[in-house]
């Protein structure tokens, strides 16, 4: 959320002028873009009168994430009859099952909000099923967060993963259509990568070499420090995977099991924010770098 939107609310809505796809983010239900809002729903029934839909079949959906509190709860009947009483006004034919169009209607902040509805679609779930896997990469779901957290505005960025491994990441970003290609020195994991890559349909350059071979300069890296039984390093290599990071991207975000503060900095870098994502027994530190 830091990363996205830069902020971190207090509740589990967020009113935003920043557009975010749902589907970017494990951590990101649903949303509205908002097209009318008021004090009241007779404001919004007035509003919505002026939407003329042609021949598009639409549906209302009743958001129930909202700030309300428990005594103000709007119980499911109320929500039907809020979304019936905006379906009448709008000037379409409704389809609750196949709509060509879905609306949603919200509450924050004590006024409501009436906008095009889009929920997120878990696409990451997919690619669990993957032809290659390790048991200690990276969850799809903490991949996909790391790329957003990489790349929250990912237009125009060149992105590299230096130690892609199994190439759990790679897959999350190109899914997102971001410009990022991989790199491993273990020949056996890079064609790993290149077949998770290639089982979801996405294209994408992988290379084997050391990151000491990397000569392009990139817009961000993203590091997951290797550290499991294929490509075990040393604390003198983790350093030394950081420093040639610096070398050659402007930011790095760096997923680490060990606490590496006085290496990053020794490399040059200051560390922006960091967050901790756990799996199992293992526990990630997921550092910012600039």
């Amino acid at each position: 959320m830091r990363s996205l939107f830069g902020i971190q609310p207090e509740s589990n809505i967020l009113k935003s002028s920043i557009q975010v796809d749902s589907s970017r983010s494990p951590f990101i239900k649903e949303r509205i873009e908002v097209i009318y809002e008021g004090d009241n729903i007779s404001e919004i029934l007035e509003q919505v009168e002026q939407l003329h839909l042609n021949e598009s079949t639409f549906k209302v959906i009743f958001v129930k994430i909202n700030d309300l509190e428990a005594d103000n709860k709007i119980e499911y009947d109320e929500r039907r009859k809020i979304e019936r009483d905006i379906g009448w006004r709008i000037n379409g034919e409704a389809d609750v099952r196949h709509p060509d169009l879905v609306f949603g209607i919200v509450t924050i902040e004590g006024r409501w909000y009436f906008g095009k509805y889009q929920k997120n679609k878990a696409v990451w779930l997919d690619h669990v099923k993957k032809p290659r896997s390790f048991s200690t990469s990276l969850s799809t779901r903490v991949a996909r967060a790391v790329v957003n957290i990489a790349a929250p505005n990912p237009e125009g960025l060149q992105v590299i993963d230096p130690c892609c491994g199994i190439g759990t990441v790679l897959v999350e970003a190109l899914s997102m259509g971001i410009d990022i290609v991989g790199r491993d020195i273990n020949p056996l994991v890079v064609m790993g990568s290149r077949e998770n890559i290639a089982h979801f349909g996405f294209q994408g350059e992988v290379n084997i070499g050391p990151i000491s071979e990397v000569t392009k300069n990139y817009d961000v890296a993203i590091i997951d420090l290797p550290y499991n039984l294929y490509t075990h390093a040393t604390p003198e290599e983790q350093f030394s995977i950081i420093k040639h990071a610096r070398r050659f991207a402007k930011k790095v975000v760096i997923v680490t099991i060990e606490t590496i503060d006085h290496m990053i900095e020794e490399a040059g870098f200051e560390i922006q924010d960091r967050c901790v994502a756990n799996k199992g027994l293992f526990s990630r530190q997921i550092l910012v770098c600039v």
